[in-house]
């Protein structure tokens, strides 16, 4: 029987392909957006929210003390915040040296 590597998994690319699983988990939406805006975080409006996915969860949570979950069916990371609090959490995310992209329900 011949073998042929199909995948070659090391500590340096593990990261990014869990996370790009992560991203294809995530709703389409964020998929969209962070596909045109990687090295942004991507707000999303969501009612009386702001949303965040997947890493931005994560960095969002880390940076603004906010709380991370995660979702279960699909599962990826989410955090988010009032909308009444976007005008004390965007300038925490840029003094981070963060971009950050706001995204409106239409």
């Amino acid at each position: 029987m011949k073998y042929k590597l199909s995948e070659l998994v090391t500590p340096q690319n593990y990261e990014k392909m869990y996370l790009q699983d992560e991203i294809n988990r995530a709703p389409s939406h964020y998929q969209d957006m962070k596909g045109k805006y990687p090295d942004a975080i991507i707000l999303y409006r969501v009612g009386d929210f702001y949303e965040t996915y997947c890493e931005d969860a994560t960095t969002c949570a880390e940076i603004l003390g906010i709380t991370l979950t995660t979702r279960k069916e699909p599962s990826y990371r989410m955090a988010g915040f009032p909308k009444h609090a976007l005008d004390i959490y965007l300038p925490k995310l840029v003094r981070a040296g963060h971009r950050v992209a706001i995204c409106e329900e239409q």
